[in-house]
């Protein structure tokens, strides 16, 4: 199979960063071996990437991804091929895949979303439906889609410790919803195998543990190819509650982003690097 390259509109010569890595490919295909046999990996996720030439590294991590409808099409059998493997892990007997999106019904670009992840599931050998946690969906709704196909959406039924929708009972049932509001009760104590398990769900997960345990991860990997972690590894820290309205908790927000910008200006001395250093504030949620 030939792999797809992306197009990119950068044409000059690789920078320093980006040619360490290339020179390390053997190593990078060794050590990320290492750790698929010795760790459990999520079924599917999505990284948010900053690329600034100097420097690469992830702001955030989506463990219920969206987005597979924007994929080039030319790595549809790659995914394909990705989904078999991710499904004979945790399934090796599935043949049947139960979907569970995020409840919109109106916001026809994320179902355009689950349609293609349908489509591809469902090229990997899996018999695919999708059932809403919506409570008015109480029969098979079609919907059309914008790029000309359709999905259906079908009530969620549970029986015993199982969930099915009409005359279909699978053996995993993926979510792509991300759990913000918690966990529904009729997705708790469930038999099948249920991707991803239902703690990883946003209303559990912190951005601050996921950069503590993403900087482990950075260290690992910076010996591996002989870098400084920072130059794949952003600074972060974590302030406790803040009230903005009461102005209560800015001062500790003042001293870290304080902080960090000197952290960032000594780093930039240290490369030749003349840009502005920033800090960006998110909710650690």
């Amino acid at each position: 199979m030939t792999v797809p390259r992306l197009t990119t509109a950068l044409s000059g010569p690789p920078l320093d960063l980006e040619r360490k890595i290339l020179a390390a490919m053997p190593a990078i295909e060794h050590w990320l071996r290492g750790q698929w046999q010795e760790r459990e990996t999520p079924f599917y996720a999505s990284v948010d990437l900053r690329n600034s030439g100097f420097k690469l590294a992830p702001v955030d991590t989506n463990l219920y991804p969206g987005g597979f409808n924007n994929l080039n099409p030319d790595f549809h059998p790659l995914c394909v091929q990705a989904a078999m493997v991710a499904v004979e892990k945790i399934c090796p007997d599935a043949r049947g895949v139960l979907l569970i999106p995020e409840n919109h019904t109106r916001n026809l670009f994320y179902l355009q979303n689950v349609a293609a992840l349908q489509t591809i599931l469902r090229h990997a050998g899996m018999n695919v439906r999708i059932g809403s946690l919506l409570p008015e969906i109480t029969a098979p709704m079609e919907i059309a889609l914008p790029n000309g196909s359709a999905l259906t959406l079908e009530p969620l039924k549970r029986s015993g410790n199982r969930l099915s929708v009409d005359g279909f009972d699978p053996c995993v049932v993926l979510l792509n919803n991300d759990l913000s509001a918690g966990v529904p009760d009729i997705l708790r104590n469930i038999e099948q195998t249920l991707l991803p398990p239902l703690h990883a769900g946003w209303f559990m997960r912190r951005k601050s543990n996921h950069f503590a345990a993403y900087r482990e991860v950075a260290a690992e990997f910076a010996k591996v190819i002989d870098i400084d972690p920072w130059l794949i590894d952003p600074y972060f820290e974590k302030c406790g509650k803040i009230n903005f309205h009461e102005k209560k908790g800015e001062e500790c927000l003042e001293g870290y982003v304080s902080e960090i910008l000197d952290d960032i200006r000594a780093k930039y001395k240290e490369y030749g690097i003349t840009h502005e250093p920033f800090v960006i504030v998110k909710a650690d949620a």
